[in-house]
């Protein structure tokens, strides 16, 4: 087990959401308006539903945290739903049933398999806590996360790369675009397709349909060494496809070249090491995506990650209705015709929380001065490595 962990609580459409992070190190600045501005990021986006215009989340630090530092006791987070006042004679905690179950089964979401599994009779106690909703809180616990990265010189951003089968052209996209020129529509730095993407959101939309598509998260100033080889759960590269997976709707992740190395020759896909006039290795390519052999090795990591389809359609359709076993169409929830862009906020916060751990667990302290410390001397020593006698 790493140094952090967090757990979430709550229902989409319950009073709040919660989350509680603890391990965190004292004497980390947090940035309310960075927290707060995380969670707007995550509502917008072209083909969002009606949800986003009824909740302007912002987050309530309930511990942890005293005059903008963290104090090294576990950070509580909340943000309030407002559309509660809305759900209170469905979502009472200690009220009674008053009819209008959900028994028509959504193909492609957790009704199903969740009702089976805990013996219930209703789909809302499933679907409740498998909405994405419950990423509110995710977003919130990667903004503390990605706060304490670039107070160590490490930034995070994303962009979409997909959505629908339309494709950005990644020859007019420079690596410097990525977190810079995105629109905050589709978190796109394309902006031709990206019109694109929003002819085939609106089709999709009138037809009662949902899209999914594939977003990237690129991440620089990470040293090298980060994570082990030594032991299959402290691979960095397979806690970041775990944390990606974990994503509601995420069907497929990869890392650098991905799933093309299968396709391709080793002479193809090998990033070719070089010597600099700085007198330190280089690579001309990243196609192993800053990651080999479970380590970050310098290069700028590179993670993508396939979302599927969001399975409440308006068109819904055909399931089985739990109470009478009978052919019916699937229920309908407010819901998204496409949520890719809020997804790569989402990813970009779970990619966060991953790399504080790995950068908190390996370089362990419990504040931030010897933190900086040991990761500074870490630095240090690597770049003395080449150095000639």
């Amino acid at each position: 087990m790493g140094q952090l962990r967090f757990v979430t609580g709550g229902e989409s459409h319950g009073a709040a959401l919660t989350a509680i992070i603890d391990g965190l190190p004292a004497g980390l600045c947090l940035s309310r308006a960075e927290l707060d501005g995380q969670l707007a990021r995550r509502q917008r986006g072209y083909g969002r539903g009606g949800r986003m215009k009824i909740e302007t989340d912002r987050v309530l630090v309930l511990s942890g945290l005293r005059f903008g530092e963290t104090i090294g006791s576990p950070i509580t987070l909340q943000v309030v739903n407002r559309d509660f006042a809305n759900w209170t004679d469905r979502m009472d905690p200690f009220g009674t049933p008053n009819g209008g179950r959900v028994t028509a089964v959504r193909p492609g979401h957790a009704d199903l398999s969740g009702v089976l599994k805990y013996d219930r009779r209703d789909a809302r106690d499933i679907l409740e806590r498998s909405s994405a909703r419950e990423t509110t809180m995710r977003v919130a616990v990667g903004a503390v996360c990605r706060q304490l990265l670039a107070q160590l010189g490490i930034s995070i951003a994303s962009h979409v790369t997909e959505i629908g089968g339309v494709s950005v052209d990644a020859a007019v996209i420079r690596a410097d675009d990525i977190g810079v020129t995105n629109s905050d529509d589709l978190n796109c730095c394309d902006s031709a397709a990206e019109s694109r993407m929003k002819e085939r959101i609106d089709t999709a939309k009138q037809a009662g349909d949902t899209l999914g598509g594939i977003f990237e998260v690129v991440v620089r100033g990470l040293p090298t060494g980060l994570g082990t080889h030594t032991q299959w759960d402290r691979r960095l590269d397979a806690r970041l496809a775990g944390a990606l997976m974990s994503i509601q709707a995420i069907k497929g992740v990869e890392i650098g070249a991905g799933f093309a190395c299968a396709h391709l020759p080793g002479s193809e896909i090998h990033d070719e090491l070089y010597m600099g006039a700085d007198g330190q290795p280089f690579r001309k390519t990243n196609r192993a995506g800053g990651m080999e052999g479970g380590m970050t090795n310098g290069e700028p990591l590179i993670v993508r990650a396939a979302m599927k389809p969001i399975p409440t359609l308006m068109a819904p359709l055909q399931t089985i209705d739990l109470a009478t076993g009978e052919a019916v169409s699937a229920s309908k929830e407010r819901s998204d015709t496409c949520a890719v862009p809020a997804a790569s906020v989402v990813g970009e916060a779970m990619t966060a929380f991953v790399l504080a751990d790995a950068v908190c667990s390996q370089f362990s302290a419990d504040n931030m001065t010897d933190l900086k410390a040991a990761l500074a001397a870490y630095r240090s020593r690597m770049e003395r490595v080449w150095q000639k006698p």
